[in-house]
């Protein structure tokens, strides 16, 4: 297992987890699968997953509640899963801190490459081997990007707003560096999905506002502008 991407799955469901545990596992990775989100968040605690697979609608403690709890204790990647793509399902999972959300019925193949997407993402956020935004026209010191008393470590991977440090996901860090590499340009929703997560077609762009939304909490809600019709730009 020490080789292999580890996925906590927590589903309710038998024959989905079951199902579904036997088809990640054919595609190499190793899987600790749960029926509910209390033995969900123990699993976390005791096996620290590379990834969490989290249906919505589970007992005991709900996704978007596990969501939450894992993310207070961790940035690892979360992919939420719901029979639904209701408005409420897909954007409660996103602000718990989910990184992106699956519609069941899914396909194998769809659900493997949503990981592996997530994935990628994860180790260029935390690696800093992409997106870096040397172009920008803000002063950079070091790989230091400035706007304002916001500060991006492009090599560090670190945000300082006003000399105090930011936490931010992996999903969050890769959204915020797309921004800094090109101040006052606005960037479409689609543009962002493609840059972001990893997507060659039309994903869903909530995705994208939800994240935007998180990273004005953190960074500012002033310092990301929204250009109704075309989507978002960084003031610089």
């Amino acid at each position: 297992m020490a080789d292999q991407t580890h996925v906590l799955f927590v589903e309710d469901d038998d024959v989905i987890r079951e199902a579904t545990q036997l088809a990640l596992e054919r595609d190499g990775f190793a899987v600790t699968a749960m029926p509910d989100g209390l033995s969900g968040l123990e699993a976390f605690r005791a096996n620290r997953p590379d990834i969490a697979l989290l249906d919505v609608m589970v007992p005991g403690l709900d996704g978007v509640s596990l969501c939450r709890r894992i993310r207070d204790e961790s940035t690892v990647p979360v992919i939420m899963l719901s029979a639904r793509a209701d408005s409420i399902d897909v954007v409660l999972g996103l602000e718990a801190g989910a990184d992106d959300y699956v519609t069941k019925p899914f396909d194998g193949a769809v659900l493997v490459a949503r990981i592996r997407a997530v994935l990628r993402r994860f180790g260029h956020a935390s690696g800093g081997t992409a997106g870096r935004p040397e172009d920008a026209a803000s002063s950079a010191n070091g790989g230091v990007l400035t706007f304002g008393d916001l500060e991006v470590d492009t090599e560090g991977m670190e945000v300082r707003k006003a000399g105090r440090p930011v936490a931010l996901t992996p999903t969050e860090m890769r959204l915020l560096l797309e921004f800094s590499s090109a101040p006052g340009t606005v960037l479409s929703r689609d543009k962002l999905l493609e840059r972001v997560w990893d997507y060659g077609w039309g994903g869903d762009t909530r995705v994208v506002d939800v994240h935007v939304q998180r990273l004005r909490t953190k960074i500012g809600q002033d310092r990301i502008e929204t250009v109704r019709g075309f989507g978002y730009k960084l003031r610089a």
